[in-house]
């Protein structure tokens, strides 16, 4: 197993989408492991390494707020997508906003987020002979330290900007927070070993102190 890393990371919003709304957006209570996981793979990703996340710790209260905005229901199709790749004109990759293609939706977000993730990493099969823990570890700590990314971090949505550190102290646990919190089901990977049939994993989550303890995606029962 790879060197633990503790990250704070906070924003203003944030939206981890339940599975279960089909129209309007409405979010976990707090951050799912799979967004968590996909936090840490912007600020550092190899095909020779895979973070593991091994808890989620609350820092905010929970707060929730609703955002009604107008969003735009037409896709770009794949044929312009290549198109535009083959000829290296992107000219054609963008939507007009229209009558028939907007849509006001609403979003049930959460506000002043904050959390500290747990995790570490472990090594792949893709990992050629150059690669070792010890050079993961390096390069991962001096991105964190210097704040550098493959793309921007996010909270659920791209809009949702996620501000990152080391965890540099534990906060105290807000007082609502305190005790057995139970949140429900709550989505914590995709199963892709058959990728004809994706299909999601659930796990039982429980706050306990504001902490949320991921088990390891193999303990748990895929649920269609």
């Amino acid at each position: 197993m790879g060197l633990s890393f503790s990250i704070e990371v906070w924003g203003e919003y944030a939206c981890f989408s339940r599975p279960e709304m089909k129209v309007e957006r409405v979010s976990y209570d707090v951050m799912t492991p799979s967004a968590a996981r996909g936090l840490l793979e912007a600020i550092y990703w190899h095909p020779g390494m895979r973070w593991i996340i091994d808890s989620i710790r609350v820092c905010n209260p929970i707060r929730f707020t609703n955002i009604r905005r107008n969003e735009i229901t037409d896709t770009i199709s794949s044929a312009k997508v290549l198109k535009a790749m083959n000829s290296n004109d992107l000219s054609s990759l963008y939507i007009v906003p229209k009558g028939d293609n907007v849509a006001q939706r609403a979003t049930m977000a959460l506000r002043d987020v904050r959390y500290i993730i747990d995790a570490h990493f472990e090594m792949t099969d893709k990992a050629t002979a150059d690669d070792n823990e010890g050079k993961f570890c390096d390069i991962i700590k001096r991105r964190l330290n210097k704040g550098q990314t493959y793309h921007q971090p996010c909270f659920g949505t791209r809009e949702f900007i996620a501000n990152f550190k080391p965890c540099e102290a534990i906060p105290e646990c807000p007082d609502e927070l305190k005790g057995e919190k139970d949140l429900g089901f709550m989505l914590l990977d995709m199963d892709y070993s058959n990728k004809e049939d994706i299909k999601p994993i659930f796990f039982r989550a429980v706050l306990n102190d504001g902490v949320l303890s991921v088990p390891a995606t193999e303990s748990e029962v895929t649920v269609r």
